[in-house]
């Protein structure tokens, strides 16, 4: 199984799941067109789909458009279900920038037909993933930078403050649907900016009091 680095602990840690948030930024729903959820859009990718700092990308054939979202990213580090929101940061071991990569012609199609959007989400390599820092170097996930450039050019530049849920609530929600276990990977959501990357391109993500992540699309 995969691992991911903890800055601050000896040993790896094992990736189980990562589940996704989707539209958890008012500004980032309304830029494609989708309303404004009322309940959580949730998705998984799977541990296969992580691509170290330093990494490639290689998107697949079967897509035209694929599309680059800087997150934030929460690592579990003690196991939970259907936990309240009040007590949601104690389960976190955690945090590390992420970009979720999305195909978005194969997910509009997907979408159209009602089907799921594994397809567009969950292909090989399309969830970068920084280095974790531990819970402990982190004081407060209420107003984080999160920032990525496309070969240089700022593509999105926005802050946790926007969040439609807050880091905590969106442990508790997740929580609520599915079993959270040590070494599952959350994301949280992306702001306003999307945009297409092409062969050749590289991403540099960052997210302040975090890290920061490159990759280069092959």
């Amino acid at each position: 199984m995969p691992s991911v680095t903890v800055k601050q602990y000896k040993a790896p840690v094992t990736v189980g799941k990562i589940v996704c948030i989707g539209r958890n930024f008012a500004a980032h729903a309304k830029e494609l067109g989708n309303a404004v959820p009322d309940s959580p859009i949730l998705f998984m990718k799977p541990a296969s789909c992580i691509v170290p700092d330093g990494g490639t990308v290689i998107i697949p054939d079967y897509a035209r458009e694929c599309h680059h979202e800087v997150e934030l990213a929460v690592l579990i580090g003690t196991p939970g279900q259907k936990i309240p929101a009040e007590q949601a940061l104690n389960h976190v071991a955690g945090y590390a920038v992420a970009i979720d990569l999305t195909l978005r012609d194969v997910q509009s199609t997907l979408k159209e037909k009602g089907h799921p959007w594994e397809m567009a989400k969950a292909f090989a390599t399309s969830c970068p993933l920084s280095d974790f820092v531990a819970v402990d170097t982190v004081a407060d996930t209420s107003n984080l930078q999160l920032k990525l450039s496309v070969n240089g050019e700022l593509r999105q530049n926005g802050t946790s403050a926007d969040m439609m849920r807050s880091v905590a609530e969106v442990i508790a929600v997740m929580s609520d649907y599915f079993p959270l276990e040590a070494g599952d990977i959350l994301l949280t959501g992306t702001p306003a900016g999307v945009g297409p990357v092409t062969s050749g391109d590289r991403m540099d993500a960052a997210i302040s009091g975090i890290g920061t992540l490159s990759v280069q699309v092959q």
